[in-house]
């Protein structure tokens, strides 16, 4: 099973980027992907990102994260 989460690129230096976790700062490999600013969305997995992601989709995405994480997901009957 694979896990790659969404982050906002917040600084980059050569191939090595500063992206934002929701709150959480961390160090990534750029290497992989072309023409990444800082504002971007990325999809992290094992320390790099490795896609291109729009904002509303990243967005979506991190809400969804949010959820999961504060146990809100129980199913509906």
């Amino acid at each position: 099973m694979c896990l790659a989460i969404p982050a906002q690129v917040v600084s980059i230096e050569g191939n090595t980027a500063t992206v934002d976790f929701g709150g959480v700062k961390r160090s990534v490999s750029v290497a992989l992907l072309e023409k990444i600013e800082p504002g971007d969305y990325v999809i992290v997995h094992t320390g790099y990102a490795i896609q291109k992601m729009d904002q509303k989709e990243a967005e979506e995405s991190l809400e969804l994260w949010r959820e999961i994480l504060a146990g809100d997901t129980a199913p509906e009957s």
